[in-house]
């Protein structure tokens, strides 16, 4: 098996001043390629998702499966010792990511300008719900604010239903994903100029980027996209079914794969019927080729209409949960659910980037910190700080 990489980023310092999702889950996809990744947080309180639930033995196993491979170290922003410690781990740094709300880095004297003049090298990566620029910069924004205004929770739903919103996060997820690709590219870009670079990534940018089917149709014609449930909006049959025992997914996206499907059904006939012979056709009589179809599938269980289309080769899935998915053994052979460990709760599941490459393997475990574990560590390691230096910033509450 082709193995995820643990050492493409070795050597690189990547200094984590994030929170909550979008932010920490960029930085875990750098540390996954072995990137020297150090975690800011707040002495006492720690970073916020540390309190998201749910919680094993004290430790939120939310905040773990973001932030893993990273240290932890505790820093007083609130205090001029505090700050000093960021500037001089950032002109030490290759990376630095932050996702507080526009100005705030500023505020604090340790915005792009300053430390990029202290670091020419240095990429500095700002993570924000709606950009630095624009007339909604100072709003505050939260996966589900973000998926409410991008349109895309209006396309999320049942056509008479409410707008819905996606079952996980996934605008903090992507948001997350856009800003390590941006990382990435700088870093190479820095390899041939010898410069590091100001990047900003806006959650709302990087889900409207996304709904492409639908600014196809919005951009380009005069149709609103709407919501359409489960069925493509453009493509029929393309949409889920009910069986004798749970639910399926079928994709019928040619006239070539419709016409297995109506020999699959035992209906070859109706792929020359007016109604269903092209797309178009098909969308116009939507309702009545579901009931052919359903009619077909609620006589079956799931296993043997799953069976019988892949015979046909029609594309087709069940709908499953998680549970479903975990005990199929498919992620653990991909390598999809790693072991790690965690002072407090022992060994513990993590999930990896997914990208995997040849020639490469992961560390032999990834940790997730407990708060501060290794703040005394990087402070003699990275700054060169003595015992009574580092007791000195503890009695000024710096750390």
């Amino acid at each position: 098996m082709i193995s995820p990489p643990a050492h493409l980023f070795t050597g690189i310092r990547v200094l984590d001043l994030t929170r909550v999702m979008s932010g920490p889950f960029c930085t875990a996809m750098l540390a996954d390629l072995g990137a020297d990744v150090t975690k800011i947080e707040m002495p006492g309180f720690g970073e916020e998702s540390r309190h998201f639930a749910p919680h094993v033995n004290g430790e939120s196993t939310y905040f773990a499966l973001l932030n893993r491979g990273k240290r932890s170290i505790t820093v007083n922003l609130k205090s001029p010792e505090g700050l000093r410690i960021i500037r001089d781990l950032a002109s030490r740094a290759d990376v630095l990511v932050e996702n507080f709300r526009p100005g705030v880095m500023e505020r604090l004297g340790l915005g792009q300008n300053v430390l990029r003049e202290l670091n020419p090298r240095l990429i500095y990566a700002s993570i924000s719900g709606f950009g630095q620029e624009g007339p909604f910069k100072d709003w505050p924004a939260f996966d589900l604010v973000i998926q409410a205004m991008s349109g895309l929770m209006s396309l999320t739903g049942e056509p008479d239903g409410r707008a819905t919103a996606v079952g996980e996060s996934i605008a903090d997820v992507a948001t997350g994903m856009f800003a390590a690709w941006g990382i990435a590219a700088a870093l190479y870009g820095r390899e041939r100029t010898g410069r590091g670079r100001y990047l900003e990534v806006a959650m709302l940018d990087s889900v409207f980027s996304m709904l492409l089917t639908s600014l196809a149709r919005r951009l380009f014609t005069d149709h609103t996209p709407g919501r359409v449930g489960n069925r493509h909006p453009e493509t029929y049959p393309v949409d889920s079914f009910s069986t004798r025992d749970g639910d399926i997914v079928l994709v019928g996206f040619s006239n070539h794969v419709f016409r297995q499907l109506m020999q699959c059904i035992g209906r070859p006939e109706l792929a020359d019927d007016l109604r269903f012979c092209t797309n178009r056709s098909r969308n116009d009589h939507e309702a009545e080729l579901r009931e052919v179809i359903e009619s077909w599938t609620r006589g079956l269980t799931q296993a043997e209409a799953l069976e019988r289309l892949r015979v046909a080769d029609v594309p087709a899935a069940p709908v499953w949960t998680l549970d479903h998915l975990l005990a199929s053994g498919h992620l653990r052979a991909r390598g999809m659910v790693q072991e790690g460990t965690n002072a407090a709760l022992g060994k513990i599941p993590l999930v990896p980037q997914p990208v995997q490459f040849s020639e490469s393997s992961y560390p032999v475990t990834m940790r997730v910190p407990i708060l501060g574990e290794d703040t005394d560590a990087v402070l003699r390691t990275e700054l060169e700080m003595n015992e009574s230096n580092i007791a000195e910033l503890r009695t000024a509450k710096a750390i």
